[in-house]
C-alpha cells in the first residue's frame, strides 16, 4: 500500500516548495528511484523544469516534461499520469491525483501558507481515512 510523507516546510514561500521539491527529487533519483511531480499547471510544471537545471551548480537531476522518455527518472507533468514509474510521486497539486495509489510512495510538500495548510489537512483526512500509512516530517525541527 501506498506510503504518505508530508513535509511541512516553516515558511510560506512558494519559491523555496519548488526548490525543496528540487532537492528531494535529487535524492530520490540519486537513490535509484523514477518519479513523477505532479504540479498545478503547465507553467509551474515549467518553471520546475528551469529549476531542476540551476538549483544547485553541482546538481544534475536528468528529468522531461511529459510526455517524457522511458529512461528519464523524473518526469515532470500538470495533472496527467506517467506509466513508467512506481517509486514516488512528489505532489505539487492543489489536490490528490486520481493514480497516487500506483505509487509506492507519496511526498506532499506543504508550506504554510494558509490556504495551502487547509488543502494539506483535507488531503491528510482524505489519505487517514482510506487507512494510508502516513507521516509527517517538520522540516523546520531539521534546519
Amino acid at each position: 500500500m501506498t506510503r504518505v510523507s508530508f513535509y511541512l516546510l516553516p515558511h510560506a514561500d512558494e519559491a523555496k516548495r519548488l526548490i525543496f521539491a528540487c532537492q528531494l527529487a535529487e535524492k530520490a533519483s540519486r537513490l535509484g528511484n523514477r518519479l513523477l511531480v505532479n504540479t498545478a499547471s503547465h507553467s509551474v510544471a515549467q518553471q520546475l523544469d528551469r529549476l531542476l537545471w540551476d538549483f544547485r551548480a553541482d546538481s544534475f537531476v536528468p528529468h522531461e516534461l511529459l510526455p517524457a522518455g522511458k529512461l528519464t527518472p523524473v518526469h515532470i507533468g500538470w495533472g496527467e499520469d506517467s506509466p513508467q514509474h512506481h517509486d514516488l510521486l512528489i505532489n505539487l497539486g492543489n489536490s490528490i491525483p486520481g493514480f497516487f495509489s500506483r505509487f509506492e510512495r507519496v511526498a506532499e510538500i506543504v508550506t504554510q501558507d494558509s490556504q495551502q495548510l487547509a488543502q494539506s489537512r483535507e488531503r491528510y483526512r482524505f489519505y487517514r481515512e482510506r487507512g494510508y500509512e502516513l507521516d509527517t516530517v517538520d522540516m523546520g525541527k531539521r534546519a
